[in-house]
């Protein structure tokens, strides 16, 4: 017997009315606050300020060597921010929903939000170029421009904005409240088990969630390009549908010829001619005549080549069909009944 659980895992018979995030003026404050925090982060940084005393500190405590006994599940645990594996599994989640929901816009949306991240981040990275815990040089610096890539820490703000996504994307208030605390404390347990195995700095945690919450809180402003994207796929599948739909087809009756992929090519006038002009006399066929027998009879006409046996080529000495004599069977072709009974 079904039940409510496995029925709504069937697709929806046509697409829900879904609420789309607009930018009000709650989530407007939240992002500037947000960027004015990424900022602060940055310039503390740039000036060497309390904060990278602070990374410092946290480096030489070495929590990895205080509690090592938590080593081998963070190094699993940590994977739930690194970009491969999430991006699948999400993926997955919401093409499902895509699927269910007649729409393409979860998928759109995680599509956006990646390429978002990927670029403001990775020109970050780039352009700073600190250098991470294990690979310091001068203990106070904040290794900057030293051709590293880890500030912002990209495992914390992928965490963020993967698993924040489920959240935007969520269809009810009270899911959307679940979500939200599932991913926020997902990202924070991302974001310290970097600083505990020693592969970020405080300040890199720190800037890697306020650069994915940045993400996230803008995301309302790409939902018209993504509406508009969402309308150009279908189209183009609309059409490929109708192009299917009116293609010419031709029937082929039931044991009838099919029609030949590669139609024979007409005959050429040198070919006509060398069909129905006389056939010539091979070299050698009157070997038993003279030389001037065979020079006058070079050419021979179709009816006696063919009495010599070379006008087919399966003819070598054998006569034609015509020419044979009819061989009669052996015994009398009347029926049994009309003989004359002998002896008595």
């Amino acid at each position: 017997m079904r039940t409510d659980i496995f029925a709504r895992l069937d697709r929806e018979p046509e697409p829900p009315k879904i609420e789309i995030p607009r930018m009000t003026w709650t989530r407007l404050a939240l992002f500037g606050a947000t960027s004015a925090f990424y900022l602060a982060i940055v310039v503390a940084v740039l000036l060497s300020s309390w904060l990278v005393l602070l990374d410092w500190k946290i480096m030489l405590f070495r929590p990895y060597q205080q509690w090592p006994e938590l080593h081998a599940f963070l190094d699993y645990y940590v994977v739930l921010g690194q970009r491969g594996p999430t991006a699948v599994m999400v993926a997955a989640w919401l093409g499902w929903r895509s699927w269910r929901q007649h729409t393409l816009r979860p998928l759109l949306a995680l599509g956006a939000a990646l390429l978002l991240l990927n670029v403001t981040v990775g020109a970050v990275k780039l352009g700073l170029g600190r250098l991470g815990p294990h690979y310091a040089t001068q203990i106070g610096s904040a290794e900057l421009f030293a051709g590293g890539d880890i500030f912002p820490s990209g495992h914390t703000a992928n965490a963020v904005v993967t698993w924040g996504i489920l959240a935007y994307l969520a269809t009810t208030p009270r899911a959307r409240r679940y979500l939200s605390a599932l991913s926020a404390v997902v990202a924070l347990g991302v974001g310290l088990t970097t600083v505990y195995l020693g592969t970020h700095w405080l300040s890199d945690v720190l800037l890697g969630w306020a650069a994915g919450l940045v993400i996230l809180l803008a995301l309302p402003w790409c939902e018209p390009v993504i509406a508009r994207a969402e309308a150009f796929v279908l189209d183009l599948r609309e059409q490929l549908r109708a192009r299917r739909r009116t293609a010419p087809s031709r029937p082929v009756a039931a044991g009838g010829p099919r029609p030949a992929l590669f139609p024979p090519r007409p005959a050429t006038a040198g070919e006509h001619e060398a069909h129905e002009g006389p056939v010539r006399e091979p070299v050698g066929a009157g070997s038993g005549r003279s030389g001037a027998a065979r020079g006058t009879n070079q050419l021979a006409t179709p009816s006696r080549a063919h009495a010599h046996g070379h006008g087919h080529p399966h003819a070598h000495g054998h006569p034609a069909r015509s020419e044979r004599s009819p061989v009669a069977p052996a015994g009398s072709r009347r029926p049994p009944r009309s003989r004359p009974v002998t002896g008595g």
